[in-house]
Parts: C-alpha cells; sequence; structure tokens
C-alpha cells in the first residue's frame, strides 16, 4: 500500500450510499473535505479563525477524480492529503481514499485562497505558506 500523509479515517454510514448500498459518487467528494479541513487543522490553521483574522478562505477551484473500487456500508476508509505545489494563492494537492489496501478514489483538488468579503483572490497568508513549507 502507498505511504498515506494526513490519513482520516471514515466509516461509511447509510446517508453515503445509495440504492445499492455502494458510496454515492458525490460523496468522495465530501470525504475529501474533511480530510482537508483536518489536515489544514493538524497542520495548525483553523479556517474559521483564518476567516475571522484574516478576511481569507479557501474555495474548490478544480477537482479531477478517479474512482478504482467500490467503498459499501460499515466500511472504514483512510482519506489522505499530500501537497503537491504551493502558488502565491492556490495549492494544488493530491487525494486518495483507500479501504485497506484497495485504492477506491484518487484525485486532484485545487483550492484558492480568496477573501472572504468579496471572493475575490488573494494571496495565502505568509504564516500559512510558512506552514506549509515544512509540509
Amino acid at each position: 500500500m502507498i505511504e498515506l500523509y494526513n490519513p482520516l479515517t471514515l466509516r461509511v454510514y447509510w446517508e453515503d450510499t445509495d440504492a445499492g448500498g455502494v458510496v454515492y459518487y458525490a460523496n468522495y467528494l465530501k470525504f475529501f473535505e474533511r480530510a482537508r479541513t483536518d489536515w489544514l487543522r493538524r497542520l495548525g490553521v483553523e479556517q474559521s479563525r483564518l476567516q475571522a483574522e484574516q478576511d481569507c478562505i479557501f474555495v474548490v477551484a478544480e477537482v479531477q477524480l478517479r474512482y478504482v473500487a467500490a467503498a459499501r456500508l460499515d466500511d472504514l476508509i483512510t482519506v489522505s492529503v499530500r501537497l503537491l505545489e504551493q502558488g502565491r494563492a492556490s495549492l494544488q494537492l493530491e487525494q486518495q481514499a483507500w479501504r485497506g489496501a484497495t485504492l477506491l478514489v484518487q484525485g486532484r483538488v485545487r483550492i484558492g485562497c480568496v477573501s472572504a468579503a468579496t471572493f475575490k483572490p488573494r494571496r495565502i497568508p505568509q504564516t500559512v505558506s510558512t506552514l506549509l513549507s515544512v509540509v
């Protein structure tokens, strides 16, 4: 199995599945969002504080996913986040969802930094850039 970066483990519940008991494809986006939020939190970046103190929020700008295998009700899934590239106003991340040694979904997500007030792009705050530079 590939090394996981900052993994988050989630259980699949009824609400995550379709009528066949398989995780509904769009719910992987929710799983990836939770993992990114926890990844930032573990780095010391609380998004609510970032918004309140620096008028900064991260928004998803682009997503590319490849579905490999299905997850089902009650499965434990591990979702990883790995920083691929840091720009002045965006981050390119690789994310994967695994069930044990089985890759379920692989994706690339680009998130942009924008002003919470105007939603216009802005530079990633230096404090955040510094934390990300050691990842």
